[in-house]
């Protein structure tokens, strides 16, 4: 079985909260470096989790043309990626600030 429509999404999402990891305390963790370039790339970070998606979505339509039904998880797996990038767009404080509480 073939992952390729799975990884994508899965890419975004994480791209996409990796540019909320400057608020983060990663202090503690001996990586604070990170946080800085992270900062400094943030909007490519944006950029490349919106090129993820749309490649996502891209590889779900062709796959569906192809005469082949969609596994459920591969839909549901890029509308919750979607969820989280619009999420992280639409409202970067607080989703750090929920991200942050998760990590204390």
């Amino acid at each position: 079985m073939k992952h390729s429509t799975k990884v994508l999404p899965v890419a975004a999402a994480v791209t996409v909260l990796s540019t909320i990891a400057c608020c983060l305390p990663l202090g503690a963790f001996g990586i604070a470096t990170l946080s800085i370039a992270v900062a400094l790339l943030g909007n490519w970070l944006v950029g490349l989790s919106l090129l993820f998606l749309a490649v996502g979505l891209f590889q779900l339509y062709r796959a569906t043309g192809a005469c082949r039904k969609q596994s459920r998880s591969s839909i549901a797996i890029l509308g919750l990626a979607a969820i989280i990038v619009l999420g992280v767009l639409l409202f970067p404080q607080p989703i750090a600030v929920l991200v942050a509480d998760l990590f204390r």
